[in-house]
């Protein structure tokens, strides 16, 4: 790269139904060259040579060794979001290519999601839509009965800064909280938000209204929610995910559903997504399905940007990455 020019970025495309942004372009552009995917592989052999950042925006463009060698100078790819397992961190590290995520810039928006799941459902409030909007207008109000939530219980599997912003909002609707999480959250962090830890997941399915998945997918957490899990939980609960669609065994949930092991399921996210529209959980009325909302507001999608170019521009000036992901 010559003195003076931008370094250049790779990203998959710009607009369209899965591309940067057009409102982030501005700034990107203040500090990067960009480069589109086809751009690239219109002219791989001089464009891979000057490439030295990628950034990841819904999984695209995909990483693998193919494109990995024909980028010698790419120094850092920045993921927009938390969640990683659409990377082999390990193949990407060994290229000597460094990772990172968006934390500080989702936890808040991703906790929203949940809650506003977590309410739709108790009220059902989709089912009452779409009375509402019919044309007829008629019902039993027996059948328009919700789940209170001042004072049910809340069940947080994976207590991170998401989690713990999900616990923040419980305590203001008047929730008692419970968490499930690998390590135990501070005495002082607890009883901020009067929490009380589950060390068994167990425990914590028996106990709550409602469950909330906040977990990354890792193989531990892979299909973590699964027959005998969602047993354990009372037949008035409501399972949340809003975490991966593989932390749960979709077809054990269909099952729960279908003869009332549990009361009702809400998800942002599914495997795969989006679902084939002819998917038995499609057809259903006790289950609401949003389209992996987690981050998604204008405020949030910019910080995940702003984010991004701080640990890109962080590795390209040899410092350390605010966010940065090593492979376990």
């Amino acid at each position: 790269m010559e003195e003076g020019e931008l370094p250049w970025l790779l990203v998959d495309e710009i607009g369209g139904i899965r591309g940067i942004l057009h409102s982030h372009v501005p700034f990107l552009k203040k500090h990067f060259h960009l480069i589109t995917m086809k751009e690239f592989l219109e002219n791989r052999k001089d464009i891979g040579k000057k490439v030295q950042a990628i950034y990841l925006w819904w999984h695209k463009p995909v990483i693998n060794k193919e494109l990995l060698q024909s980028l010698p100078s790419l120094k850092v790819i920045a993921n927009s979001g938390v969640g990683m397992d659409h990377l082999d961190l390990k193949l990407v590290a060994s290229f000597g290519v460094k990772m990172a995520n968006a934390p500080r810039a989702v936890s808040s928006s991703t906790a929203d999601t949940g809650m506003a799941l977590l309410l739709a459902s108790a009220r059902r409030l989709v089912e009452v839509h779409n009375i509402s909007i019919s044309p007829s207008m008629k019902y039993c109000e027996a059948d328009i009965l919700g789940v209170k939530v001042a004072g049910a219980t809340l069940g947080i599997v994976g207590m991170g800064s998401i989690g713990y912003k999900i616990a923040l909002r419980a305590k203001a609707f008047e929730m008692n909280i419970l968490y499930h999480n690998r390590t135990q959250r501070k005495v002082q962090e607890e009883q901020a938000v009067g929490a009380t830890y589950c060390k068994k997941i167990d425990s914590l399915l028996q106990q709550a209204d409602f469950v909330m998945l906040v977990v990354s997918l890792t193989p531990q957490t892979h299909k973590l929610i699964g027959k005998r899990e969602l047993e354990l939980m009372k037949p008035t609960a409501t399972l949340i995910n809003i975490s991966r669609g593989a932390v749960v065994d979709q077809e054990a949930l269909l099952a729960a559903l279908q003869t009332g092991v549990i009361r009702a399921a809400a998800l942002d996210v599914t495997s795969p997504e989006p679902l084939p529209r002819d998917h038995s959980l499609l057809k259903l009325k006790n289950i609401i399905i949003t389209p992996h909302l987690g981050i998604k507001t204008d405020k949030a999608t910019y910080m995940i940007t702003e984010e991004a170019v701080e640990n890109i521009l962080a590795a390209l000036n040899g410092l350390p990455l605010p966010s940065e992901v090593l492979p376990s």
